[in-house]
């Protein structure tokens, strides 16, 4: 079974320093009925003003996975950690048992699009810990690339049996993907046009994806998606 969400019927939320589309419940936007899938609880899309962001925060046992599209994402916390996650770049961080950043725009010219995504952890209150690692389009173009997981590997580490993908397509390009028993997937076009097991999504489209065993994803034009394997 698939649900496809367009990009239209995302919750939408516009400030003078931020737009963002919120693809589940957050912060004020709050439906009983899209809380979360399997594990995966927070999925943002982010547009961010030049020399604004987020001021100091905190989160706990949250795993926080940010992708940066375009510009560029400062990042500071209380643990001593400071850096800063270029296009293609990814960065994770495992809250734990608390965690205090920030997260802003240092560009004076230049907007910061990135995708958050939040996934509930295995196990409560472990160490915090943050990291980050450059993804190549090179890497990427013509597969299913794998970039964050709950196993040993080369990917960066998360508490939790999932798996996270990026893939850059050229047209007529496709890459497959098996769904194990009990599990379920979740697809986003980044840009692009994808055809996904016979349905069509456009950029910022999502599908919602169970009891389905096997997956074709098809790009009719240049297209990046990200893909998550989830319990």
């Amino acid at each position: 079974m698939k649900q496809i969400i367009r990009s239209k019927d995302r919750y939408h939320h516009e400030m003078e320093w931020l737009s963002t589309y919120w693809h589940f419940s957050f912060d004020h936007y709050y439906d009983p009925a899209n809380l979360s899938f399997g594990p995966l609880r927070v999925f943002n899309d982010d547009v961010i003003q030049p020399g604004t962001g987020f001021p100091p925060h905190s989160h706990r046992d949250m795993e926080i996975i940010t992708y940066v599209l375009e510009g560029e994402l400062e990042h500071q916390d209380n643990l001593g950690n400071r850096g800063r996650v270029h296009p293609g770049e990814i960065q994770v961080m495992s809250a734990g048992t608390g965690i205090t950043h920030a997260e802003y725009n240092p560009s004076k010219s230049d907007l910061l699009h990135l995708l958050q995504i939040w996934v509930l952890p295995r196990t409560r209150s472990l160490k915090p810990r943050w990291e980050q690692r450059e993804f190549s389009k090179a890497e990427r173009q013509g597969r299913l690339l794998p970039v964050v997981s709950g196993a040993a590997g080369d990917t960066l580490r998360i508490d939790q049996d999932a798996v996270i993908s990026i893939a850059a397509l050229d047209p007529g390009q496709s890459v497959t993907h098996d769904v194990r028993p009990g599990r379920r997937a979740y697809a986003f076009v980044i840009s692009g046009a994808l055809d996904v097991n016979g349905d069509a999504l456009a950029a910022g489209d999502q599908a919602r994806i169970t009891d389905e065993s096997r997956l074709v994803l098809a790009a009719s034009t240049s297209t990046e998606l990200i893909l998550l394997d989830l319990p």
